[in-house]
């Protein structure tokens, strides 16, 4: 051990999620004010941006007792890792100190830059470029051939959110996401009117300010049916519908789309009463519209019911 002022040690971190040169500001001081600065990667992204700064950076990959030499002194060495890390460096740094042998310098760990909300979905995006140009089976597929994942996973996703699994929630709310990216990316490819993830991403935002006048515009809304009424009006401006039934899909669960159908009427203030006819057709209609107009969805209804019959069914095999 020795009385000589050890000096110190900055690891500096970055985010390949942010872009090279956007650094804080301890950052940058941290950078200016070392008396040494390391870099092991001669290809890392952000020395191009550290040279037009002015900051001297040295291509080395110093072993920990190298570095804790460096720093003897009193100096400051700061070391910009690679993106793997360099775990060696650090390993070697922890053996040191646990040695009680030598004098360690200070250790920092500093942040340069720090993932966003939502900074993950760019992996996303490029793990799924890479996915759709190298893989055998993703690089085939189309929209139509990946339609009905999509039916499946909305499905598996709607379980997940009844049971109340947490777990499967996370999951099945990322194989929906897929979805979207795995279509966003095909449609990349498309000769006449190809669109991208950000083009999908940009759209949603601007429909999402256009329907909330009451937080983006100069429009009121106190109540939960206030919201309703304005997204309703702007979605009608959107689309320029002449009927209240225009964008119904008529290919969904048949419950649904009896309740669908009979809340447009009920939003649009229609006076149309329900065709009659025999048939359990026309007694399901009536009974999905009752349960659209008391606020319960007759397919969530319908399925919590199935899955008591199917727990009796289970419990009479003894299962």
């Amino acid at each position: 051990m020795t009385s000589e002022n050890p000096g110190r040690v900055v690891l500096l971190t970055t985010s390949h999620r942010v872009a090279p040169g956007l650094l804080s500001w301890p950052a940058w001081q941290a950078l200016r004010e070392a008396d040494r600065v390391l870099c092991g990667d001669e290809a890392h992204p952000q020395l191009p941006y550290l040279r037009e700064a002015g900051v001297a950076v040295e291509h080395a990959r110093p072993a920990a007792a190298e570095l804790v030499a460096a720093c003897a002194g009193g100096r400051t060495v700061l070391v910009l890792p690679s993106g793997e890390g360099d775990r060696e460096l650090t390993d070697g740094l922890a053996r040191l100190a646990g040695s009680g042998r030598t004098a360690m310098p200070d250790l920092e760990l500093l942040p340069g830059s720090y993932d966003l909300p939502g900074a993950r979905l760019l992996d996303l995006v490029q793990v799924m470029d890479l996915i759709r140009r190298r893989c055998p089976w993703s690089s085939r597929q189309t929209h139509q051939g990946l339609a009905k994942y999509a039916i499946e996973e909305t499905y598996e996703l709607v379980e997940a959110i009844e049971t109340g699994d947490r777990r499967e929630l996370r999951e099945e709310l990322g194989d929906v996401l897929l979805q979207v990216v795995f279509h966003a990316r095909i449609a990349e490819e498309d000769a006449e009117e190809p669109f991208s993830v950000d083009d999908v991403a940009g759209t949603l935002v601007e429909k999402l300010i256009q329907r909330h006048p009451h937080l983006f515009g100069d429009a009121t809304a106190e109540t939960p049916e206030d919201v309703r009424a304005l997204w309703v009006r702007a979605k009608a401006v959107e689309k320029r519908r002449a009927s209240v039934t225009d964008g119904v899909p008529v290919g969904q669960p048949g419950l649904a789309l009896a309740a669908k159908l009979a809340g447009r009427v009920r939003t649009a203030a229609l006076d149309v009463p329900l065709p009659r006819g025999q048939g359990v057709g026309y007694e399901l209609l009536a009974l999905a519209a009752r349960a659209e107009a008391e606020g319960v969805d007759p397919e969530a209804a319908l399925r919590a019911a199935a899955r008591a019959y199917r727990d009796a069914i289970r419990a009479e095999e003894g299962l």
